[in-house]
């Protein structure tokens, strides 16, 4: 469960959010899948395409009790923890909160490396097996409504104030904020759409030009 949630880049030119395209080529699953950390969040990435929801361990903070709730709502969740008594620990938590929640399951020999333990440390092909034996849910890949290309039209990347504006806009729409590649993850995964988006950061921007 190494690594933090993910950052901002304080104003500088974001990430390349990459192309379409390459989300493609994974099997995409429906519900929000919540992990312990960064490093878990990764490892599942590269198995599918998917909302993945980092806890930062046991300490789970308001925000991202809100965010769980909002996947929890509208896409349904995947809990996915370490193998080991924290992630246990971690797993019952939320299971308590979401009891509709699936399960998925790594086993321990399959997520150990040089004494350590975590989600972070299995293959693709083990999270992916994993995500189908708890009964993911698959759907068609499709070409996404919001673009790279939109985010930067809006000012959301690549430019001054980029941070500030997609901080504001993450809060409207009550997802997670992020750098570029992130924010674009998470738009994309809750399917939020291009008009959607357009309305918000006009809207952001007419509130401020009243004050």
């Amino acid at each position: 469960m190494k690594g933090n949630n993910y950052k901002e880049n304080d104003g500088r030119p974001a990430e390349n959010p990459g192309r379409p395209e390459e989300s493609l080529k994974k099997p995409v699953v429906h519900e929000a899948i919540v992990v312990e950390g960064r490093d878990d969040a990764a490892v599942v990435e590269r198995a599918v395409s998917a909302v993945c929801i980092t806890t930062h361990g046991f300490g789970i903070s308001g925000e991202t009790w809100q965010l769980i709730d909002k996947a929890y709502r509208e896409k349904g969740l995947i809990i996915l923890t370490d193998p080991d008594h924290a992630g246990e620990a971690i797993r019952r938590r939320i299971a308590e909160r979401y009891p509709d929640a699936k399960h998925a399951y790594i086993a321990r020999d399959r997520a150990e490396r040089a004494g350590d333990i975590g989600v972070e440390n299995a293959s693709p092909e083990d999270v992916a097996a994993a995500l189908a034996a708890a009964r993911a849910t698959m759907k068609a890949a499709a070409s996404p409504d919001v673009t790279a290309e939109l985010l930067d039209q809006l000012g959301l990347i690549g430019t001054s104030g980029a941070a500030t504006r997609r901080r504001a806009a993450a809060a409207a729409l009550g997802i997670s904020y992020g750098n570029g590649k992130a924010f674009l993850k998470m738009l994309q995964g809750f399917g939020i759409t291009k008009e959607e988006l357009i309305n918000t950061v006009n809207g952001i921007q007419a509130t401020k030009e009243d004050k």
